[in-house]
């Protein structure tokens, strides 16, 4: 599950954000603790900690005096929205500037983008020609 060149506490964070945008971790739910974690990856109770500590600056979780760290509410909608952003400008704006340069129009990669979607879905085409 590590990577390589990636800040462990990065992957130890990314991992508890990933689990709770997928619904495993529900929000108000307790998160797992950093001992936890420093076992379950082998990494020092410190770098799990730096992550967990992240989440906490970021508002995803909170901690409960003597009981342990928790999902924040919203925590799901933060992370969505983060996410979305990140997506937006690691694959929207490079699509949209590689599209300018090729003359292409918001119609033209709409089109493009629901031919690649349907071509990736080879049940919804088999399906389909059944019906």
């Amino acid at each position: 599950m590590m990577e390589e060149g990636r800040a462990l506490f990065l992957q130890i964070a990314e991992g508890v954000e990933d689990s709770i945008i997928d619904g495993s971790l529900n929000e108000e739910t307790q998160a797992p603790s950093t001992n936890e974690l420093a076992a379950f990856f082998r990494i020092n109770p410190a770098t799990a900690a730096k992550g967990v500590n992240m989440l906490v600056d970021k508002g995803v979780l909170y901690k409960r005096r003597g009981i342990g760290m928790f999902v924040a509410p919203g925590a799901r909608e933060l992370l969505l929205a983060e996410r979305r952003t990140a997506f937006a400008d690691k694959y929207v704006e490079p699509l949209l500037a590689e599209a300018r340069k090729l003359g292409l129009g918001p119609e033209d990669l709409s089109l493009l983008i629901l031919d690649r979607a349907q071509a990736a879905r080879p049940e919804s085409s088999a399906t389909e020609g059944a019906a």
